[in-house]
């Protein structure tokens, strides 16, 4: 249904988390785990891997925490009242279920808990933040306990969330009402509104760099653009049905996937012009970027698959199949890791894909 430039991690570091990784999948497939290898590259350059594992029913979308190496996921199930949802805390090595928070009660008649569905990481402040759609709120959750620490109301609807650390400011989208809203990442308290009448803010990003957020508009086919401390938005053209954005490393460029188009948009946010449009399969719902290669992927939930696009060059290098219906993609240090709604398990859980990137 519904991406974050996070701590700074040296190349050392980096070279030895992969190495751990490796390793733990070794340990893992070797002891007969439940985790799969279920695709590799269909089109382009081959080379990536994908491996999956069930998790809970209902997943919607996930965030890589490096400072914790954990990977956050939120899981909701049916239609209100909402009983059953879930944050996860997820192992990315072994891709198994480490803890699992229960969010508030909102309704003790009913059993009607405050349901999480989107879900960033504040690695700067070691929080958690979630949208709570039906709940028309977003919450914010401890990292080292998993303790619900706030509900934050009066987002319409909320969609998705974003993390801008370095001004210490999380913003959150209200698709009911067209609203854009900025929290304190210290305080908790709303600290920005801007409310464009009509839109339908869905996708977020924000260059960190600049404070400037970026929303996809999924009613009028743009971006919306606001810049750090401004009540007055700009507007970018996009593809067909924008739904997700993401940001090249520079963050000169945006991504949109474009839903109903089925494929991307290359946006050059100076000119406010799309310069691309690739095709990447029916049903694109999420996109991310990978800044270590500059390469795009995006989630297309009708197809089942990721597609990695160069966005230079405007092909698709690799077409990787997932479980049915991937409803999200978070890219962390070269591994993509998808949440799917392909009730695939043995219990009809759904599944987490995690996709080694080729180079």
């Amino acid at each position: 249904m519904f991406s974050k430039e996070l701590t700074r991690m040296t190349s050392s570091a980096r070279t030895s988390r992969r190495t751990v990784v490796r390793a733990a999948i070794a340990v893992a497939l070797a002891s007969g785990s439940t985790l799969t290898v279920t695709g590799t590259a269909s089109a382009g350059t081959s080379g990536s891997t994908v491996e999956s594992a069930p998790l809970v029913t209902g997943l919607y979308q996930s965030a890589y925490s490096e400072r914790n190496h954990v990977l956050w996921a939120t899981s909701a199930v049916g239609r209100p009242p909402v009983t059953d949802s879930r944050l996860l805390k997820v192992d990315p090595r072994a891709l198994t279920v480490e803890a699992t928070y229960t969010p508030p009660v909102t309704d003790t008649a009913t059993g009607a808990v405050e349901a999480v569905y989107g879900v960033a990481v504040d690695d700067e402040h070691n929080t958690v933040w979630t949208t709570n759609t039906r709940s028309n709120s977003v919450a914010v959750y401890s990292q080292r306990t998993g303790a619900h620490l706030a509900t934050l109301p009066n987002v319409s609807h909320a969609r998705e969330i974003v993390v801008d650390e370095r001004h210490d400011t999380v913003w959150a989208s209200g698709f009911g009402d067209g609203t854009l809203v900025a929290f304190d990442t210290r305080t908790f308290k709303e600290k920005q509104r801007v409310t464009v009448a009509g839109s339908g803010p869905t996708g977020l990003a924000v260059n960190e760099r600049t404070g400037t957020l970026y929303a996809a508009d999924l009613s009028n086919d743009r971006l919306i653009q606001v810049s750090r401390d401004s009540t007055t938005p700009r507007f970018i053209p996009t593809g067909d049905g924008p739904i997700s954005v993401s940001l090249s490393r520079d963050g000169r460029t945006a991504y949109t996937a474009d839903q109903t188009a089925g494929g991307i948009s290359v946006v050059d946010l100076r000119e406010g012009t799309v310069t691309r449009s690739v095709a990447t399969g029916a049903g694109a719902l999420s996109v991310a970027t990978d800044t270590r290669s500059g390469n795009v992927l995006v989630a297309n939930r009708t197809t089942a698959t990721v597609s990695v696009v160069d966005p230079r060059k405007g092909t698709v290098k690799e077409s990787l199949a997932t479980g049915a219906n991937p409803n999200h993609v978070e890219v962390a240090d070269g591994t993509a890791y998808v949440v799917d709604k392909s009730g695939s398990g043995a219990a009809g859980e759904d599944q987490v894909n995690r996709i080694s990137l080729a180079r």
